[in-house]
């Protein structure tokens, strides 16, 4: 089985499990992970941990695959085509990656993270990288476009100009030049990002969870809107939020927990 789960409390780690091919990604896995992620959206889970085992995040497609793809006759490339009148699109070419989860997820980096495992990890709410992990548009070599968000979401992380030139010259790009331009939150050592990644989100889950979503919802939600209508829809999802859970939250704190910034005993 190429892709697993491991479910522990309120935390489903995800693992693309393809060592022998550096985690790239064939149609079968890009299935099995996007089923994946559709289980953990509707699942109680609070955070999911995406995880390539055996030192590569994901190479890209398989370029096996990928190698037919010019022949103009693949059914498989066809059938990721957006439907015309539908809103729900087909699953990505790297899986997931057309999903827009209610939930976040932390990608865990380690090794290369290129081509189409870049689009993958650019994917994911926050990304932590290991000090020797790295990402790249090194499909550039070979004539394969970007084709799962990478032209979308890399320019809205980095900036447009940083972002061109990431792409147009398709170099690798370190975890610590990553940290320094936004395209990822955290680096650590080598090995380390799975545990790492899973401490996040253990963190982030045991917090009041409607609180946590409207505001992942506003930051997702309001980019490309004006001020005003970016400040409507944070104050929508602000107040749509459960009020008992705010209320909770306030009585706890009257009654001394949480002072002087104390985010252990909340």
């Amino acid at each position: 089985m190429t892709v697993e789960i491991e479910k522990t409390d309120d935390v489903w780690t995800i693992i693309h499990n393809r060592p022998e091919a550096r985690n790239a990604m064939d149609p079968a896995s890009a299935d099995a992970l996007a089923d994946a992620f559709n289980d953990f959206n509707t699942s109680d889970a609070k955070v999911g941990v995406l995880y390539g085992e055996g030192g590569a995040f994901c190479a890209g497609w398989d370029l096996k695959y990928a190698q037919n793809l010019g022949e103009g006759s693949s059914e498989e490339l066809h059938k990721l085509d957006f439907p015309i009148g539908s809103s729900e699109p087909p699953r990505g070419p790297l899986g997931p990656t057309r999903l827009e989860l209610s939930k976040p997820v932390i990608g865990a980096i380690e090794g290369p993270a290129v081509a189409g495992g870049m689009e993958l990890a650019l994917w994911c709410d926050i990304r932590i990288m290991a000090e020797d992990s790295y990402f790249g548009v090194y499909c550039r070599r070979w004539g394969i476009p970007l084709l799962d968000g990478g032209t979308v979401r890399l320019p809205r992380l980095i900036g447009q100009g940083k972002a061109l030139e990431i792409a147009m010259t398709g170099r690798k790009v370190t975890a610590q030049e990553s940290h320094q331009i936004g395209l990822c939150e955290k680096v650590v050592k080598s090995g380390t990002t799975r545990k790492e990644a899973e401490a996040m989100a253990r963190e982030i889950a045991r917090f009041p969870q409607e609180a946590v979503l409207a505001d992942r919802r506003s930051i997702i939600e309001s980019r490309g809107l004006t001020v005003r209508d970016a400040m409507k829809l944070e104050w929508k999802n602000g107040v749509d939020a459960h009020p008992k859970e705010g209320a909770d939250g306030a009585a706890r704190f009257a009654a001394g927990a949480g002072r002087h910034g104390n985010f252990k005993d909340i």
